[in-house]
């Protein structure tokens, strides 16, 4: 079961596509977003969620206070699941409060070509078995279009390497929680 952690939608149950996705655990957004809050990201910010599936990362920062959310998934049946997902959030917001949340079904790549910015906060949760030349793609593509304070976090296997990165990128840090590993990348020199 995928829900909600916190905000005006905490513990709201969201739908998970049957197949293809793995969703984020409740544990690792949990501590995404605690890190993300303690240095004031979330609330206000434009929030891109690639890989998307369920758009549970995307929709959770809907819920603790993002401005606007768009939510990119290539697979037609998760983009459904996505928007029942941000009909669900935006139901539970105040009167008149709701955040702005787009469904894009395209592949990333695809988005990111035409896509225009900026972003301040972006999630990269793509399958574990995507090869690094499609994420470093998607890498690329992502840089320019990135707010000067922008964070990106990548969420992949914890046997997988850190991709290559855009020069306009570079790695903060890294993080673990079991299977899991974060990639936390900072736009250079933004420090």
């Amino acid at each position: 079961m995928t829900r909600i952690i916190a905000g005006f939608a905490g513990s709201l149950t969201l739908q998970v596509p049957k197949s293809g996705t793995r969703p984020t655990s409740d544990r690792v957004r949990e501590a995404i977003f605690s890190s993300l809050e303690a240095r004031d990201l979330v609330a206000g910010a434009r929030v891109l969620d690639l890989y998307a599936g369920s758009g549970a990362l995307g929709l959770e920062a809907a819920s603790r206070g993002a401005a606007e959310v768009t939510l990119v998934e290539r697979a037609g049946s998760a983009a459904r699941v996505c928007s029942a997902n941000a009909r669900l959030v935006q139901g539970r917001a105040a009167g008149g409060s709701a955040p702005s949340i787009h469904v894009v079904t395209k592949a990333v790549a695809t988005y990111l070509a035409s896509a225009t910015g900026p972003w301040d906060l972006v999630f990269l949760d793509p399958p574990y078995e995507l090869g690094d030349a499609e994420l470093e793609r998607a890498l690329d593509l992502l840089a320019p279009l990135l707010s000067e304070d922008a964070v990106v976090v990548i969420e992949r296997s914890a046997r997988s390497a850190l991709p290559g990165l855009p020069p306009r990128l570079e790695l903060d840090r890294r993080t673990s929680y079991g299977d899991t590993a974060l990639y936390w990348l900072a736009v250079a020199n933004a420090h």
